[in-house]
């Protein structure tokens, strides 16, 4: 998180103070740092420089059009899950000619836009959908370009809820099914295959699991070159993780008492490192396809949230602040860590482990237990790591408008989403004129 630094006890974005931010635009605030994402996006070009490779920008993990419209501005590909994320980077400026749709459920509304707009490519993930693409794409007289996802029984030793490689998982087609299923595309009159594709989960943090994927892939593409069927491309899919651990690279700059101690740092795998696996092992007449996500906005952002109360009881302290798990799940879905550090760092208090807790009316609405903290009410916190599934895994529970977000490039910081009111909660509803108890209306 290089963008983010200590200047005088004071927490910074790029050039910007946070606690300015907080002052002008409120908490909770999501925060992104335009150096980088950019910085991060660029470490993949590079990483591929002189390879024929497409990065396609995991949508999901952070879709707000300014995020996109960067992506775009880079030349970045778009990997999608949905068409309300295929409007966005339309919207956004990118180029639909770039774009992969995954995931199981695409409807078949979904299809035909993505046919309209010309994608570069489905996953597909049953035969069922391949059917259906085979059917919309003959009504609009268009030939469907398709790559079958596969399922290669890779455990990528992450959350089982972020696992997506394994056979127990409802993502792709088992290795034993797909020769059938390309057999099966080239049968229909409306799809053509241009590839193959895997994607084994999110928050990868080992080299060994894309390893084992990688050659499972290059066996099948290589034996359905064998049997008459040419394969174009081979995507690899994102997943790799980052390092939420992060919290003392920053506090380094900070006052002695806010510095943390131990090792926090998790080792994961670099861009480079992930290139070297991918570069040496695909061959050069595969055109090359992969879907960072996480690593490209994991930390390049924030949550800004204000301590509301201090609260002790006989076994616990709490920090209650502004900010919940409607704001940031991950906590509370996957037991996930993220650091958390003051915007403004004292050295002259003592520290006390505090749950740092949310206002939702729920038990598991907490950002981290225990931390070690020097606190007092009104105090800001800078929740780390918070750039991907972040606003995007937001709700309105308990009716909590969604938070502002906030883009910082250099010394400016711009609004690129505003802070939801109460009216915009409830527009859409309505209240039909019931018959009261008596019959009346």
């Amino acid at each position: 998180m290089e963008s983010y630094s200590y200047k005088n006890g004071a927490l910074y974005a790029e050039q910007v103070p946070l606690s300015t931010l907080a002052a002008r635009h409120g908490t909770p605030a999501f925060v992104y740092s335009r150096a980088a994402i950019e910085a991060n996006w660029r470490a993949y070009a590079q990483a591929f420089a002189g390879r024929d490779a497409l990065i396609c920008y995991a949508v999901k993990a952070n879709s707000n059009l300014a995020i996109l419209n960067l992506m775009a501005r880079l030349g970045s590909g778009f990997d999608i899950v949905s068409v309300g994320e295929l409007e966005r980077v339309l919207r956004a400026g990118g180029a639909a000619d770039k774009v992969v749709f995954s995931g199981v459920g695409k409807h078949a509304h979904e299809i035909r836009r993505a046919l309209e707009v010309g994608i570069k490519c489905f996953n597909v993930e049953s035969e069922p959908e391949l059917l259906r693409i085979n059917e919309i794409a003959a009504q609009l007289s268009v030939t469907a370009p398709v790559s079958i996802r596969v399922n290669p029984d890779t455990d990528a030793h992450t959350h089982p809820f972020i696992s997506t490689g394994r056979k127990e998982d409802k993502f792709g087609i088992s290795h034993g099914q797909v020769l059938a299923a390309y057999r099966l595309a080239e049968r229909l009159e409306c799809v053509v295959p241009v590839g193959i594709d895997c994607h084994i989960g999110s928050q990868v943090t080992s080299l060994e699991p894309y390893i084992d994927a990688l050659e499972k892939l290059l066996t099948l593409a290589e034996d359905l070159e064998r049997h008459g069927i040419p394969i174009g491309h081979v995507d690899i899919g994102g997943g790799l993780g980052i390092d939420y651990h992060c919290g003392n690279l920053i506090r380094a700059g900070a006052p002695r008492s806010q510095a943390g101690s131990g090792d926090d740092t998790a080792t994961v795998p670099d861009v480079t490192a992930f290139a070297e696996v991918l570069r040496d092992r695909v061959p050069a007449r595969y055109h090359l396809m992969l879907e960072p996500g996480r690593s490209i906005v994991g930390n390049a952002g924030v949550l800004l949230t204000r301590v509301e109360y201090l609260k002790t009881t006989h076994t616990r302290h709490f920090a209650i602040v502004d900010a919940s798990m409607n704001d940031l799940l991950r906590p509370s879905l996957y037991q996930a860590w993220h650091d958390i550090i003051p915007v403004t760092a004292r050295a002259d208090e003592r520290e006390m482990d505090y749950d740092v807790v949310g206002p939702v009316c729920e038990t598991g609405d907490f950002l981290g237990l225990q931390r070690p903290l020097a606190l007092r009410p009104d105090d800001l916190l800078a929740v780390l790591s918070a750039g991907a599934y972040g606003f995007c895994m937001s709700s309105n529970y308990n009716s909590r408008p969604r938070a502002v977000e906030l883009l910082v490039d250099d010394a400016c910081a711009h609004v690129i989403r505003e802070r939801e009111t109460p009216e915009q909660l409830m527009a859409g509803e309505y209240m039909p004129e019931f018959a009261d108890a008596m019959g009346n209306l």
